[in-house]
């Protein structure tokens, strides 16, 4: 389960988030879809959680590897 606030490290970065940072979780969309914030700032990504675990997924002009995972700080 995903709330707002939530922190997630990233385990495998790309353009937009780097691996090994903290990031926080803002509005849930609805039960697979959440804002994932991309720093100090606004500014976010939709990021999904189903059963590959959390991931941000990328148009291949947006970001080198478009793909982003990520996993809950407990």
């Amino acid at each position: 389960m995903i709330n707002t606030n939530d922190k997630l490290i990233c385990i495998k970065g790309n353009d937009v988030y780097s691996e090994g940072e903290i990031y926080i979780v803002g509005r849930i969309v609805n039960d697979k879809y959440f804002q994932l914030m991309t720093g100090s700032n606004d500014d976010h990504w939709y990021a999904t959680l189903d059963n590959e675990g959390i991931c941000v997924s990328f148009d291949s002009i947006v970001a080198e590897g478009n793909k982003a995972r990520f996993d809950k700080i407990a």
